[in-house]
């Protein structure tokens, strides 16, 4: 009998696929048995670090360096998946960025920084890789709780999140009969290094533990475990849908 977790031969990018969430993705994916090519702009240390041991541990992930908010990086990462890694079976958008300041100390260049990867990019990624997409493939786009909550110091973040999940909703309606399904990942809080720059981490990450009903944070490998769920044909009728994984945190408050 089939595994119907099974990912066995299937292409998948990974946007931010080096780093926290999504370097928890990008192995299990290819632990799983996919092709995995996870993007990253910034960090070459751990992008060689990923392809090193994940190459020891006998499957190996490729990585594309990739400014996903500018016309010639986007178009790099295109032309990279199309003529060596299409038809595309799952693209999981990981990559994120984001200003934390008062509303009063923010500007329409942090609002234009934090939309162009956290939106724009899913966006057009989405929609140049379209025809290159297999039948029976999947789109995941990585949310946070501040989509439908207000999180201090987080409001252009958590309102790109939310038109993050509006913009999957309206795809999914779409995108479903033509073989795309497209869902969104709410993962709840994990301890990755895009806390660490937060105000007042420490404090934060000890609220957020004490208030889930498990008692601790959520983990990388949990929410990477949900994600191979949505990109498998155990999810074949998830369509549109918003999967929370956090631990109960958000039904506490």
């Amino acid at each position: 009998m089939n595994d119907p977790f099974s990912l066995a031969d299937r292409r998948v990018v990974v946007t931010g696929g080096t780093r926290g969430i999504g370097r928890a993705i990008s192995w299990r994916f290819a632990a799983a048995g996919a092709r995995v090519l996870a993007n990253f702009v910034r960090d070459q240390a751990a992008a060689e670090s990923l392809e090193r041991e994940s190459a020891a541990a006998g499957h190996p992930i490729r990585t594309c360096r990739a400014d996903l908010t500018g016309e010639k990086g986007m178009g790099h990462l295109v032309e990279t998946v199309i003529t060596s890694h299409a038809p595309v079976s799952a693209l999981v958008h990981c990559a994120a960025t984001g200003v934390h300041r008062p509303f009063d100390q923010l500007t329409l260049r942090h609002f234009d920084w934090t939309y162009a990867l956290n939106v724009r990019a899913f966006f057009e990624l989405v929609r140049r890789l379209l025809p290159h997409f297999a039948s029976d493939s999947s789109v995941v786009a990585i949310s946070s709780e501040g989509a439908t909550r207000a999180v201090s110091q987080y409001s252009l973040v958590g309102s790109s999140k939310g038109a993050l999940e509006a913009l999957v909703r309206h795809l999914a309606v779409e995108l479903a009969p033509r073989g795309v399904r497209c869902n969104t990942l709410s993962a709840g809080t994990v301890l990755t290094d895009a806390w660490r720059v937060l105000p007042d981490s420490e404090r934060r990450l000890t609220e957020a533990a004490a208030r889930s009903p498990l008692g601790r944070l959520t983990t990388a490998e949990e929410v990477a475990a949900a994600a191979q769920f949505l990109c498998s044909p155990a999810a074949s009728g998830v369509v549109g849908h918003t999967l929370v994984v956090d631990g109960g945190q958000r039904i506490v408050g």
